[in-house]
């Protein structure tokens, strides 16, 4: 090495890893500093996602205040996941995609219905999801708010007019989220056959969080 050079080896430890089937919903606490990892598995399914201080769940992720604080509509490696009132839930430290949907929202039975035709009124859905999980942690259908869809393409027209097409994901792609509160993370990994942003076939993710 030069002189006035370090070189530091970071060791981190592995304190979760877990695969969430298809369709099905998944929540953890990531401590501050820790880092979330979301790998998908097979390619092109959409992951929604909700964040909350695990401090204050009234503290959520708000995607105004991150569309605002970027000046952009998408995600991408170096965007913060803020809260209402601006503060930083986590950062995307590193992400092999380049493009994440913050304002399609989440499929419901009743959007479902009003979309795609009543016949799908008992398909199950990323709200129901949320509903499920959320419960868990105390949460309720006032606490849910405009979620993150990883991995989900929606391109903006001119005119504004907002498409869901297919992903830009591969098997394998991650996407790598730094907390920088103890954040509670909420994920519906969507159910969604009637649109592309799963090809029409839901699949496994993986989820790894990772200590410094």
């Amino acid at each position: 090495m030069g002189r006035g050079t370090e070189r530091r080896n970071t060791v981190t430890t592995t304190v979760l890893d877990e695969v969430v089937a298809a369709r099905a919903p998944w929540s953890t606490v990531v401590a501050a500093g820790d880092v979330l990892t979301i790998i998908d598995l097979k390619g092109n399914q959409a992951v929604d996602t909700l964040l909350y201080s695990a401090a204050d769940t009234a503290v959520r992720y708000s995607a105004q205040a991150t569309v605002a604080a970027q000046s952009n509509l998408f995600l991408r490696t170096g965007t913060v996941l803020r809260a209402e009132d601006g503060s930083a839930l986590m950062t995307i430290v590193e992400d092999e995609v380049g493009n994440h949907d913050t304002i399609g929202g989440a499929c419901s039975q009743e959007s479902n219905t009003l979309r795609y035709g009543h016949h799908t009124k008992h398909q199950h859905a990323c709200v129901e999801n949320f509903l499920l999980e959320g419960a868990k942690w105390g949460l309720g259908k006032r606490d849910l708010v405009s979620n993150i869809n990883f991995y989900m393409n929606v391109p903006v027209d001119a005119d504004g007019t907002l498409g869901i097409v297919d992903g830009l994901s591969a098997p394998g792609k991650k996407i790598k989220l730094r907390a920088e509160v103890d954040t509670l993370v909420l994920v519906s990994n969507c159910p969604q056959i009637n649109n592309p942003c799963n090809g029409f076939d839901p699949t496994p993710v993986r989820m790894t969080v990772e200590s410094a």
